[in-house]
């Protein structure tokens, strides 16, 4: 918190809130689209919440690249332009959307993808590489080494960049940003339960190294880590 602190005192001058045009954060983007995604299920929202858990074993089994495209739109896509603004599947204060949501994907983990960080771009419904490798393992460790996180095929973490919110809602927008991840995080939990995928979620992390690690930049707060993929046998 007191790293949100000094950024935001660090943003007003004279009374007023001075933010810097957010720039892409991606040097080597590819713009890999994505297939589009289903707007119907088989099953009811109700079922879905009945079946919700939080899920802590995952088996190497890879995403298909559908599968994919279809938790990163539950999770930020764009499902209409009104008025000049892109809506998207969840609620934001003022329709400022301070979030960004990145892919860890592992070794044979989504299906024709690389293993690497990429950045969920909603507008295109596409993904900008960010940085090669299977770096799981890694994330695991900065996350108080919860090591059954790295079974997962993908890791989806979700940042915040506080600006773009505090803007307008001034320190209240740290809280706006974080309701709006909350509601991220549970439309990431319907969808995998609606599509017989699992997530679990992790809040206890250090957001410096997941930041190095990651190489995203620096004004994107690591809130939520959640891993994705299908079931193991939980004990």
């Amino acid at each position: 918190m007191l790293r949100v602190e000094a950024f935001l005192l660090g943003l007003v001058v004279t009374g007023s809130v001075i933010v810097t045009p957010f720039s892409n954060p991606v040097t080597r983007a590819s713009g890999i689209s994505l297939p589009q995604p289903s707007h119907k299920g088989t099953v009811t929202v109700e079922e879905a919440l009945k079946t919700r858990r939080t899920h802590r074993s995952f088996t190497s089994r890879a995403l298909s690249l559908q599968q994919f495209s279809q938790i990163l739109w539950s999770a930020y896509g764009v499902t209409a332009k009104v008025s000049g603004y892109n809506l998207k599947t969840v609620p934001s204060a003022g329709a400022l959307y301070p979030i960004d949501i990145y892919a860890v994907v592992g070794y044979e983990g989504v299906e024709t993808l690389a293993p690497s960080v990429y950045h969920y771009r909603p507008e295109g419904h596409a993904l900008e590489h960010v940085k090669d490798g299977d770096l799981r393992v890694a994330v695991a460790r900065h996350a108080l080494r919860q090591m059954w996180m790295a079974d997962a095929p993908v890791l989806l973490v979700i940042t915040g960049e506080y600006a773009r919110c505090s803007v307008k809602y001034g320190g209240r927008g740290i809280i706006y940003t974080h309701i709006e991840a909350g509601h991220i995080g549970q439309s990431i939990f319907l969808q995998a339960e609606a599509m017989g995928l699992k997530a679990g979620i992790v809040g206890a992390f250090r957001n410096e190294q997941i930041i190095k690690t990651l190489g995203i930049p620096q004004e994107h707060d690591p809130l939520l880590i959640m891993p994705v993929g299908f079931p193991g046998s939980e004990t």
